[in-house]
């Protein structure tokens, strides 16, 4: 806090942001660059915080959920927050549950499919299997198949004109919503009723980031690679060996892709930039713009802009940032 007793104010009065002295009572909390008043809440996925006297006191709610993202050129998000980015050509474990030893069974894997989308060696998701059982949900070519069945899973459909999203509710163990904008970004949004164990890309989901590159094996990999390649699910592909950097490889994509992308860190954007930091998605927008070289690269973009839009919404934030001439949704544009 910045609320500090000393030379400005009378002992027993603070400074506030404002330069006022104030009582410790009223000192305001910070998050995210914007300043609470005293008794303002602020709310987390899984906690409620209240400012008091210049701190946050934070209550743990009864149900938590947290999302794993999968987007662009090979970045995830996990469900405890790490980050990292691979060029993997292979299928790769996202998220399941039965990790432990003594509960080898899993009621739920998802799995990408990732493919060579770009002349400098990235890679991006082509496809996306759903595993619940005798039920497989298979996402692919902006369309989806089901096939089998599984009493024991509940499931919806919806669709709009830019994503295809699944409510499945497996009874007693998870809740979970996924979110696919028919292309490469891929949401995971899930709440769970028991503390089973989750793996995968997505990471464990114990809240604690600095462990999430467990890996098959059960132990915390020295980098993201070496955790990348134990969750590959076809043992026959090629490990990883090292990231590309697209834009020194296409260097005469830079530039246009600084500007394009410069949008997240413009004014249209202003009202989310003090509720999510905006520079991760600005330099994966500017590195999947550098290396989606082999067509559809206006698109590579657009979804990258796409992830930092519903993050903000997330916070609460709806950024209207499409236009006929920028990133359009076409025919249902006009509608």
């Amino acid at each position: 806090t910045k609320c500090e007793s000393g030379c400005v104010c009378a002992d027993g009065l603070y400074e506030n942001l404002d330069g006022r002295c104030v009582p410790a009572e009223e000192c305001p909390c910070e998050y995210g660059g914007l300043a609470y008043g005293r008794g303002e809440q602020i709310q987390t996925e899984c906690e409620i915080c209240t400012c008091t006297k210049g701190k946050w006191k934070c209550v743990q709610k009864t149900r938590c959920s947290s999302t794993c993202n999968l987007y662009g050129e090979g970045h995830i998000t996990t469900f405890d927050g790490q980050r990292f980015v691979f060029d993997g050509n292979c299928e790769y474990i996202l998220a399941m549950d039965g990790c432990s030893v003594n509960k080898p069974i899993s009621s739920f894997k998802i799995v990408t499919e990732n493919v060579v989308c770009g002349k400098s060696g990235v890679t991006c998701s082509r496809s996306i299997s759903i595993y619940l059982g005798n039920l497989t949900i298979i996402l692919r070519d902006e369309t989806f198949a089901i096939s089998g069945e599984n009493p024991g899973v509940q499931y919806k459909v919806k669709k709009n004109a830019l994503h295809l999203m699944f409510d499945i509710i497996i009874p007693g163990k998870y809740n979970m919503t996924l979110i696919w904008n028919k292309h490469m970004n891929f949401f995971i949004k899930i709440s769970r009723e028991t503390q089973e164990t989750i793996c995968g890309l997505c990471g464990n989901y114990n809240g604690n980031m600095k462990d999430d590159f467990e890996t098959r094996s059960k132990y915390v990999a020295s980098n993201e690679l070496e955790f990348v390649n134990s969750w590959k699910e076809n043992p026959l592909c090629g490990d990883v060996y090292f990231v590309v950097d697209p834009c020194s490889k296409n260097p005469y994509r830079k530039a246009w892709a600084e500007k394009t992308c410069s949008i997240i860190n413009s004014h249209v954007f202003s009202a989310c930039h003090n509720k999510v930091n905006r520079m991760p998605y600005y330099e994966a927008c500017v590195r999947d713009s550098c290396g989606c070289d082999i067509g559809g690269d206006c698109q590579c973009m657009c979804d990258a802009i796409a992830v930092y839009a519903m993050a903000c919404l997330e916070k609460g934030i709806c950024i209207d940032w499409r236009t006929p001439e920028f990133c359009p949704v076409y025919c249902e544009y006009y509608n």
